[in-house]
């Protein structure tokens, strides 16, 4: 691929919403129906926390799977927590071949402690396309 270095600050998307561990799967559902989004980010409690994830999937394998109530689940219940993240820096190629090696599908991107968007293979695939031409 020849061009401009492409990271994962050019392609990162903004689909995803900080929420509280503390809500309820039937919280986070109504946010993720209402936005369109596939995924929640847990904040963080204070400073020496780490942030947490819950996907669609997550919802699916924990709660729905085990016959759970999605208004008796917590977030924290379910999230993966620490998750992994990348850098808004990190060349986008190296972003896919860390999916790949971690089996990810997705992850937020922080940057000064703050997450500031979320990359999926989605997004990775769609806009590394565009970069061939």
């Amino acid at each position: 691929m020849k061009g401009k270095i492409v990271t994962c600050r050019d392609v990162m998307n903004q689909r995803f919403e900080l929420v509280d561990g503390l809500k309820t799967v039937s919280e986070a559902l109504a946010i993720m129906k209402e936005h369109d989004f596939k995924k929640v980010i847990i904040d963080k409690r204070d400073d020496n926390d780490e942030y947490g994830m819950v996907q669609l999937s997550d919802i699916a394998k924990k709660v729905i799977a085990k016959d759970r109530s999605p208004d008796r689940v917590n977030l924290y219940e379910i999230m993966a927590k620490p998750v992994v993240s990348v850098r808004p820096d990190m060349q986008l190629k190296y972003c896919a071949r860390l999916y790949e090696n971690l089996g990810l599908s997705s992850a937020p991107v922080i940057e000064d402690q703050k997450v500031i968007g979320v990359l999926s293979y989605h997004d990775i695939v769609l806009n590394w396309l565009d970069t061939l031409d």
